[in-house]
This record gives C-alpha cells, structure tokens and sequence, in this order.
C-alpha cells in the first residue's frame, strides 16, 4: 500500500546545543574489518613439494640408503716358519716351489780427468849454438879442422865445432888474394845462458904461436843461443804413482755412488752386493817430463747384484699359503720379513737369502652366507648371530641411519670387515 503525503513523519528536531540529549550521543569512529591474507595457489603448492621432497628423503634412506655396517675380529694366532730363497738373474718370475726369486745386474761406469802438480825437480842444461864463419887468409891451401875444434871468442867464450870440416885455399884474383871461407856450426863448451853472446870474432887456440894464429879465424854475425842452465819442474814416478792412486779411488767411489743412484727404490741392494773395479788408468805424461802440470784419467766400473722388494714379499706371501690349512687365511697387514745374506755371488748373479716370516693367520669366514642369514635380523639378532660363531672372537654392529632397526633385506647394502689386531 502506498504511503500517502501525509503519511510522512517530518524529522525531529535537532536537540540544543547544551542540553542533556545532545551530550549523551558520541560519535564513536568506524570499525576497522580484520582482514587476513589468504595463502597463494603458488606458495601452497611450495609448501606441497617441500614437504614431498621430505617425506621422499626419509623413504629413500629408509629403503634404499639404508645399510648395515659390521666389524668382526676373527680368532688369529701367529704363524712363524724359516726357509731359503735364490735371488738368480737368470729367473724372471718368483717360483715358490722352487724357492727361486728374480735377480737383476745392474752396471755404470765412471771416468774421471783431472790434472796434477810435478813436484821433481831438475836442472836443465843446455849449450848455446850459433854459426860461425870461419875465414883462411893463410895460404890457396885447404886447411881441415877436426870435430871440437875450439874456438874462442873476443869476450873468452869457448865455443866447439861440432863436426870435421875444411876450409877452401884463398886465390889470386888479378894479383890480388882473395880470402876463402865456410859458414861451421859451433856447440858451447859449457852450458849456462852467459854463453848466449852476441856477433863476436873468434880465434883458433890450437893455431897459437903459428902465423895460421892470425890468417886462420872466424866471425859470428847473429847471436848464439839456447845457453841456460836453471832448475824445472819434472814429473816424477812418485807423481804418477800418487796420481793413479788417488784418482783410482776417486773413480771407485763415484762409480759406486752414481751406481746406487741408478738404483731405484724397489730394489734391495744389500751389503756386499756391490763390486768395482778400475778398468783403465792412463796418463801422456811420462817420468822426467818437464812438466809443471800433467793430466791423469781413470775409468772405473761398478756392479750391483740386487732383487725386487716386491718378489721378496710376493714369495713370503706364496710360502705361507703353501705352509697352512686351505681353510685358513692370514693378515697381509701382520706379515714381518727378516732377511740375511748367506752367500752373495756377483760372478754367476746369484744370492742365497736366510729368511724367517711371520704373521697372524685365522679361519677363512664366507661373508656372502653371512650376510643371508642377517637378512632382516634385528641388531640383538644379528650379534647374537655372530657371536655364537667359533670362529669369531669380537664383533661391532651399527645401523644407518641410525633408526633403522633391523638388518637390510638385501645382501649388497651388508658391510662385512674383518679387523685384525
């Protein structure tokens, strides 16, 4: 039904300022809506994968990474035994049941120069020599003068001819005489370097008193020389002896240390095992030489008979196998080697080696049946297992990750160690 005009009630009044009505209404201020942000699909379906991504974790290290770890220390005891081995060079592989191991030669050589001081003494002589020319003015007749004709000159230096020789007669030349002459090689009567004179004329004492004295004599016009008469060094026996001697031992013992250089670090080479010789000794220089200084080399060769570590150690592995029950095993990690030379023969290249091994042997354990029959066992279970085996003196069991309880039902994620003391 439709309100009619008059229907409509006019507005009350608005109450006065000052009165009890308008004092009493407050104008309370609009309420605040909490609103609260809702998650995005992007940010739930984050949340989602996370926690996907943890549960998938756990069920992988569950089922898939878990394993089992066990340490079992089996009853050892110590094995000991004594035998003989060869070292030939003449064998390339280690053979036990004939107790023969490789043995190698090994060679170098060494060759060493070096220079030495004289320490002889010597005085050396020698004659001044020269030519003289050596004139007749005396007659057309030949005159001959004997070998060491003496000849002497204006300073009274003696000189000799050294060989017989004869002077031409002068001639007359349009009336005139003409003086014959011959170039002589003459020797000092003495050596020393005061005879080194200069061009001098020389008479023949042997024509003194006679007109020959004056018509018969000689000129020199270079001067003499090679006069001298001083102490030299001079090599000595004794020298060359000390020479030899002490670059021979210089040569043996750089051999031999260049030898063991060569020597690499698996090879035993043992004492006694070396030999050197000198192969050569030579030397330009012989006894009285005047020399200040000589040289002297020496060759050397050393040789080393050694064999491998490895075959050593192979063939005391190979030994203790063939000496214990099939059932039983031993621990690499215990085996002890002692070793001593009886006889070492450079010449035929064999050794024969003393030896004495020992280790710790124990009961051979199949890993693979164990690790079925834990198959799924608790932790108490599996080491009540184990250590109810004989044969087994210790055992440690841990699970990863460590809530796993029981044994995993697959062999392969089953670690078995054996632990030797």
């Amino acid at each position: 039904m439709n309100k009619k005009v008059f229907d409509i009630s006019p507005p009350p009044s608005p109450p006065k300022v000052g009165s009890t009505a308008f004092q009493e209404k407050k104008i309370s201020p609009p309420s605040k809506k909490i609103i609260r942000p809702s998650l995005s699909k992007k940010k739930k379906w984050g949340v989602i994968l996370v926690l996907l991504t943890l549960i998938s974790a756990f069920l992988l290290c569950h089922f898939a990474l878990s394993k089992t770890e066990i340490e079992i220390w089996p009853e050892t005891e110590l094995f000991t035994s004594e035998t003989k081995v060869t070292c030939d060079k003449a064998i390339e592989n280690v053979d036990v049941s004939n107790k023969v191991i490789p043995a190698e030669l090994i060679e170098t050589e060494k060759l060493i120069t070096e220079e030495f001081l004289s320490s002889g003494r010597a005085l050396k002589e020698k004659k001044a020599e020269g030519i003289i020319r050596v004139y007749n003015n005396y007659s057309t007749l030949a005159q001959t003068l004997v070998a060491s004709t003496r000849f002497v000159s204006a300073d009274g230096k003696l000189f000799r001819s050294i060989e017989k020789v004869t002077i031409p007669g002068g001639k007359y030349e349009g009336g005139k005489f003409v003086i014959s002459y011959i170039d002589i090689k003459v020797l000092a009567d003495q050596p020393g370097p005061e005879y080194n004179i200069g061009p001098s004329t020389f008479s023949i004492p042997g024509f003194a008193g006679t007109d020959r004295y004056t018509k018969i004599y000689g000129k020199s016009f270079q001067d003499m020389t090679g006069g001298q008469k001083e102490e030299v060094p001079q090599v000595s026996k004794e020298d060359l002896d000390e020479a030899k001697k002490v670059l021979s031992e210089k040569a043996l013992k750089e051999s031999e240390a260049s030898l063991k250089e060569k020597i690499s670090s698996e090879f035993i080479l043992l004492k006694g095992g070396i030999s050197s010789e000198t192969l050569e000794t030579f030397s330009l220089a012989k006894p009285k030489d005047e020399l200040e200084k000589f040289k002297f080399q020496v060759k050397a060769r050393s040789t080393a008979l050694v064999f491998k570590k490895e075959d050593l150690e192979n063939f005391s592995k190979d030994f203790i196998l063939s000496q214990i029950e099939k059932t039983k095993k031993f621990s690499e990690k215990s085996l002890k080697l002692d070793y001593l030379p009886e006889i070492i023969d450079l010449k035929t290249g064999k050794i024969i080696l003393s030896i004495k091994v020992e280790a710790k042997i124990y009961s051979d354990i199949d890993q693979n049946s164990f690790k079925k029959a834990l198959l799924g066992k608790s932790l108490s279970e599996t080491k009540l297992f184990l250590e109810n085996q004989l044969q087994i003196t210790k055992v440690e069991v841990k699970f990863w990750p460590i809530w796993i309880k029981n044994v995993p039902k697959d062999v392969e994620r089953i670690d078995i160690q054996l632990k030797i003391d």
